[in-house]
């Protein structure tokens, strides 16, 4: 086998375990919402402020912690998370409307 046939075989290998991880993403991220999204439906229905920074200031401190653990770019995982909490907040400000 020449050196273009086994990257080809490489290449293919570690798409498909690509594709298997994202798929693995959108089920977390899928599920990781309908959990944030009954925490926005009891905090509507106790009138409760649609965000808690002291708890997102902890969850940022958390996912730096293990993004160093796990060999991740703290400022990728940070950008991902403020993404995510910007989600939620703004689910939960429409569900106290």
């Amino acid at each position: 086998m020449d050196t273009a046939t086994k990257a080809a075989a490489l290449l293919k290998e570690h798409r498909e375990s690509i594709d298997r991880l994202d798929a693995i993403l959108v089920y977390t991220l899928a599920e990781r919402f309908k959990r944030t999204q009954a925490v926005g439906r009891l905090k509507a229905e106790h009138d409760l402020p649609p965000s808690d920074p002291d708890r997102e200031a902890r969850q940022m401190r958390r996912l730096e912690q293990l993004s160093q653990e796990a060999d991740l770019d703290p400022d990728l995982a940070k950008k991902f998370l403020t993404f995510i909490i910007s989600e939620v907040i703004r689910h939960h400000e429409k569900l106290q409307k």
